[in-house]
């Protein structure tokens, strides 16, 4: 049947990854877009750029492949808003990209006035910059779009999906990040459409994550899920209680849930996982890290302390601890389970002695205790874990899933192939056109690389974490309004 292909539109640049039958990546492009920082916790792309990325990989990859291509597959970035015109297929605005914070004094002001119930009850999220709605409602209020007819909003998948296609639409697990989707009704909720200022019918159609819903040069597009909810499919955790985590710009603990909408849990996001045709969909308990691997390219373009992001293993590995050293990396806020959008960036426990490789180890140290974080949290709500995949480019990194196995007490498991969230957004696509005929089947190509089992004695690892919260609680609502 030949390949399929995957669109991983992610947060830095796009790759296009072409899939076989046994789930075995046979090429791949990538290009990094532009990231745009026009004020202080403020972060744009350039639509038309992300779009000429898409077009250029593509290009590359279909130059070097030789044979058919039976589907093609979109995975995104989620959160991050576009919108554009439908007449002429121009983006109206910079998109705001997930990590942007310009919204978090009205966030403030939803939440005093009453509307966080609401909220967290239709779309089992928080009231928090974070997420599509107020990030639309700033574009239609303080960003000069015009509600007019031909406006088209939605996420990044909805418009690469409409450049490929002329379609306008959307997933739920996708849907699920904007804080207008009713995940229960899983319908757009006009109750809060009302609230963020949000017309309704600029919104996409929501289709099943597996389905073909156009056509580009007469090859059927047939997958589209939020770049999370797709490593999560990707890695194969099929079954409720499995999880993995994608360590990349940010982390994202995903852990399923089953066909029942999880019951909320403090610092914690339900979301939909994935909605295949003719199943309900299935549900996830999401914990939302926003920077682990942009601490890294901080050492890197922010400090200096590195030339390129490949050295920060080695230079962490050369000290045996940091010292006392923490780095809570909250540039843009923190996101679960604080959700304090006013945390900033902290170094504590400097001594003359500290050097690079401390603050490198530090780097990595921070991304292991803010998945523990996490854990923890879905723990204390009723949802223990016994095994974590790891994906996303620092799990190359076999420092970060030991360390990692150490502060969660259980296994960490990396696959051969990390590329997940291509290969899950291949994998729906695949599935739609018959390449693939059940999840049972794609169960059977998920190939362990290697596991790390806890190794550190759990004294340690407690108190070394107990260190990180009072880090944390100095980086806290640091930050204000003016």
């Amino acid at each position: 049947m030949g390949v399929v292909v995957a669109i991983d539109a992610g947060t830095t640049g796009v790759r296009a990854l072409a899939v076989d039958e046994g789930g075995h990546p046979q090429g791949s492009s990538y290009r990094e877009f532009t990231q745009h920082y026009p004020r202080p916790g403020w972060v744009e792309h350039d639509p038309e750029e992300i779009w000429a990325a898409v077009e250029t990989t593509l290009g590359e990859l279909l130059a070097g492949l030789d044979q058919p291509l039976a589907a093609l597959g979109i995975a995104n970035q989620r959160e991050t808003v576009v919108a554009w015109d439908r007449r002429s297929g121009r983006a109206r605005h910079r998109a705001i990209v997930w990590q942007d914070r310009r919204t978090a004094a009205r966030c403030d002001r939803l939440r005093e006035a009453g509307h966080l119930p609401l909220v967290r009850e239709r779309t089992g999220l928080v009231l928090d910059p974070y997420f599509s709605a107020s990030k639309l409602e700033w574009l239609l209020t303080e960003g000069g779009v015009e509600a007019a007819p031909d406006l088209a909003v939605g996420t990044v998948d909805s418009w690469l999906l409409w450049k490929l296609t002329g379609v306008h639409a959307t997933d739920p697990s996708n849907a699920s990040r904007t804080l207008l989707f009713d995940i229960g009704r899983m319908e757009w909720s006009g109750e809060l459409c009302d609230l963020f200022g949000v017309p309704p019918a600029a919104l996409p159609t929501v289709v099943p994550s597996s389905g073909r819903v156009g056509r580009w040069r007469g090859i059927p597009v047939s997958g589209m899920a939020g770049d999370q909810q797709a490593a999560l499919f990707g890695q194969a955790c099929f079954e409720p209680g499995m999880a993995k985590n994608t360590y990349g710009t940010g982390s994202f603990v995903l852990l399923n849930t089953g066909h029942q909408r999880p019951p909320d849990v403090d610092g914690l996001l339900s979301t939909v996982a994935w909605a295949l045709p003719g199943q309900d969909p299935t549900y996830a308990l999401e914990g939302a890290v926003f920077v682990t691997g942009a601490a890294v390219s901080w050492l890197r373009d922010g400090l200096g302390i590195i030339d390129d992001v490949a050295e920060v293993g080695p230079l962490a590995a050369g000290v045996r601890d940091t010292e006392g050293v923490y780095l809570v990396p909250a540039f843009t806020g923190l996101g679960s389970p604080w959700w304090d959008p006013w945390a900033r960036g902290t170094v504590v426990g400097l001594t003359r002695g500290a050097g690079r490789g401390h603050l490198a180890r530090a780097a990595v140290e921070a991304m292991a205790y803010q998945t523990r974080d996490v854990v923890d949290a879905m723990a204390a709500g009723g949802h223990r874990l016994t095994v974590m995949r790891a994906d996303g480019g620092a799990s190359v990194l076999d420092l970060l899933l030991q360390l990692q196995a150490d502060q969660l007490r259980v296994p960490v498991a990396r696959p051969v192939v990390r590329e997940t969230t291509a290969l899950g957004a291949a994998w729906l696509a695949g599935l739609a056109e018959g390449m693939w005929s059940s999840t049972a089947e794609l169960s059977e190509s998920w190939e362990l690389d290697a596991e790390f089992a806890p190794r550190a004695p759990a004294s340690v690892a407690d108190r070394r974490h107990a260190g990180w919260l009072r880090a944390v609680d100095r980086s806290r609502r640091w930050a204000s309004e003016s």
